[in-house]
């Protein structure tokens, strides 16, 4: 993409080789943003990285990297609370990385005081938990306790009073979530306080109260641990990680920030001798150091440890097999999108296929110059979201280096400019 650099390194350890995937990316601001992706949009299962990829590619052009288990915040929306004593990644509105130990307190309220919920987990004894859209189609299977429907039922968005009227009760678990609505289910000794406090036709208040309160943060993930805190790497981040996932060399995953702001993705590949043995923990922070970061996390590790570029793996996972995550990390592009040329080079007698792509409604005025500055027009016009592809004859133009370039104002104002080199041999 514009301005976004993909690298593959090599580099040679007293314990072997490692294969590192770098991408840097301008600071999410304007044309770029970084955006969490929810497996087949869903709490429940998980999704190839590539495959959440091509589901949004019409939304964006995409580079993107698995993330750990853990919170999901999405546009403002919390999906799943952060994991306790593990940390999560954030980006705020201004284009900032933050990597916090964040902890969740969610409370319901009826006509009693207030207790202690969770959101969209899976079942814990005498606990209650709040079920939205985002957990699936239906509630846990399960039997026993209280299940009340809540409709219409705000967005769960953090650190606010989200209330909403009791509708009824489900007679058990694998029950139907409201498309406008959420199931409030306590267990154990929590459903009695659920039906004494919440009866049909009563109000009942949500509040997801996240520390630090992420106020400007809408997109979130889970990861951890911290491995780069003003610029130096962490060896130890006392967070909730066994020592063998620690020191175990293996595939890593992970994302930080220079101090101009710049976006790095990093997968080291693993567990393959010969090709990459892979990274320990503290040595995934020395590397995210040495490639200029001022604050990066951990995210996955072994076969989640995955880096696509719109629906296409760049990196090569153990076993050659594609792991699936619960979530993703996604850097958007939404200027015009020029794809790489089948040939770099094009015989005087023969043609080539250029194409761009766009994301939004855009103003377009695409061109071909020459090696002596000669304009060839491709196309112009206002055009819809969608690729463009081209027939372009090489008979009768001038042998030597061709630029085709693209530039365009969507219907938000951003102006962009994409470009692709080839030749034009005599």
């Amino acid at each position: 993409m514009p301005n976004v650099v993909y690298s593959r390194q090599v580099e040679f350890t007293a314990h072997g080789p490692v294969v590192e995937h770098v991408i840097v990316a301008p600071k999410p601001t304007g044309l770029y943003s970084l955006k969490t992706i929810l497996s087949n949009n869903a709490v429940q299962g998980t999704e190839r990285l590539t495959s959440m990829e091509r589901r949004v590619s019409g939304d964006a052009t995409v580079a993107g990297i698995d993330g750990g288990s853990g919170l999901v915040l999405r546009s403002g929306i919390l999906d799943v609370g952060p994991s306790d004593g593990r940390s999560s990644v954030g980006v705020d509105a201004d284009g900032t990385l933050h990597v916090d130990r964040v902890a969740l307190a969610g409370t319901w309220q009826g006509s009693g005081q207030r207790r202690i919920v969770g959101v969209n987990e899976a079942p814990r004894q005498n606990r209650a938990t709040l079920y939205t859209p985002s957990w699936g189609a239906r509630t846990p299977a399960e039997s026993g306790g209280a299940y009340a429907v809540l409709q219409p039922f705000p967005a769960s968005a953090p650190n606010k009073a989200l209330t909403a009227t009791v509708t009824g009760y489900l007679p058990g678990g694998n029950q139907p979530i409201p498309a406008d609505g959420a199931v409030l289910v306590a267990r154990g000794s929590q459903a009695g306080f659920l039906t004494g406090e919440a009866p049909v036709g009563s109000k009942v208040t949500v509040v997801l109260t996240l520390t630090p309160p992420w106020t400007n943060v809408p997109e979130g993930l889970g990861g951890g641990p911290l491995i780069v805190r003003s610029g130096k790497p962490v060896f130890r981040s006392f967070e909730d990680f066994g020592s063998e996932q620690l020191v175990f060399r293996t595939a890593r995953s992970s994302v930080g920030q220079t101090a101009d702001g710049r976006i790095v993705f990093l997968v080291a590949d693993g567990r393959q001798p010969g090709y990459s043995t892979g990274l320990t923990n503290f040595e995934l922070a020395l590397t995210m150091m040495r490639l200029g970061c001022v604050s990066a996390s951990a995210l996955g590790s072994g076969p989640i440890a995955a880096l696509a570029f719109d629906g296409t793996l760049l990196n090569r996972p153990p076993a050659r097999r594609e792991g699936a995550a619960g979530a993703s990390l996604m850097l958007d592009y939404y200027g015009a999108y020029a794809p790489p040329l089948q040939s770099r080079a094009v015989p005087s007698n023969g043609s080539l296929t250029l194409a761009y792509k766009l994301v939004r409604p855009s103003k377009v005025v695409a061109t071909t110059v020459g090696p002596d500055g000669a304009v060839i027009p491709v196309d112009s016009g206002t055009r819809p979201p969608g690729t463009y592809r081209f027939n372009w004859t090489a008979p009768g133009r001038t042998a030597g280096e061709w630029t085709f370039r693209v530039t365009a104002d969507d219907d938000q104002g951003r102006h962009s400019v994409a470009e692709r080199d080839f030749s034009v041999r005599g």
